[in-house]
């Protein structure tokens, strides 16, 4: 057919929407020289077809360092591997912390450095939920640490006693998100309840903490013993914070009954 006016100018749409992702993709690699180069030195060449070769080689590079960066990731937030969204019992929570735990997988929250604070009685489902959500952001290539709190509060204490505080810190700091299971089962010795706000003040609207407990803010006390010290680290951490309520039966009490009850029905079947 007759070339269209308009073919040329297509292809040069073509090549330089191409050629804008092939540079995007070399400067992301840190290749800067490639990225400001590459693409007009085809073109000066007359090489323009090959250009979308090329960005499809590069393409499979960026999903394959994206893999690799993922596999790290999650090696070093010691998340436990089985809890994922996956495996977490939907059904059993209201629909409403359903979404909400979804929404959060997605990462945005991270930007305002807003706390997740999840609050319930034993069994509920806090921690496997709040863990479904570090994986989900671990996947979305966010730098997750998760760590029982009384665990995280010893090393802590023992830095502390080495001189070694300011540094444990800097390293928990690369960390986008610190995710702390089971607040109240520290020993509420104020060595450790100062450690553990020096942790909250240091991270306060710079990275966020996920956070676990089975005491409400009232009985907050038991873990810093003084008045003032309860309130102000409760004030560090609501004040960005989103706080999910685990309001529904204890997972281990109902499985408890249901074997119970299969007891009780095979004996009354004797």
């Amino acid at each position: 057919r007759a070339p269209h006016r308009g073919d040329g100018m297509s292809r040069l749409r073509t090549t330089a929407t191409t050629g804008d992702q092939i540079a995007t993709l070399l400067t992301t690699f840190t290749l800067t020289t490639a990225a400001r180069e590459l693409v007009s030195r085809f073109i000066e060449a007359d090489q323009q077809a090959a250009l979308p070769v090329l960005l499809a080689v590069l393409e499979l590079e960026a999903d394959e360092r994206r893999a690799r960066r993922v596999t790290r990731l999650r090696r070093a937030s010691k998340l436990p591997p089985g809890k994922t969204f996956d495996t977490l019992d939907e059904g059993r929570l209201p629909a409403a912390l359903v979404r909400k735990l979804r929404e959060l997988g997605e990462g945005d929250f991270l930007a305002d450095a807003t706390n997740v604070l999840a609050f319930g009685l034993p069994g509920v489902g806090k921690s496997h939920a709040l863990c479904a959500v570090g994986h989900a952001l671990v996947d979305r290539g966010h730098s997750v640490f998760f760590t029982p709190t009384y665990s995280l509060v010893q090393e802590l204490l023992a830095a502390k006693r080495a001189l070694e505080l300011p540094r444990a810190l800097r390293k928990l700091d690369h960390f986008e998100v610190l995710l702390l299971d089971d607040l109240g089962y520290i020993q509420q010795s104020p060595e450790e309840a100062e450690v553990l706000f020096t942790l909250l003040a240091e991270r306060y609207e710079r990275r966020s903490i996920l956070l676990t407990s089975n005491l409400v803010f009232g009985q907050w006390d038991r873990i810093f013993r003084d008045q003032m010290a309860t309130a102000a680290a409760i004030d560090r951490l609501v004040h960005h914070a989103i706080l999910l309520e685990f309001d529904v039966p204890s997972y281990r009490t109902e499985r408890a009954k249901r074997r119970g009850h299969a007891g009780a029905t095979t004996e009354a079947a004797r």
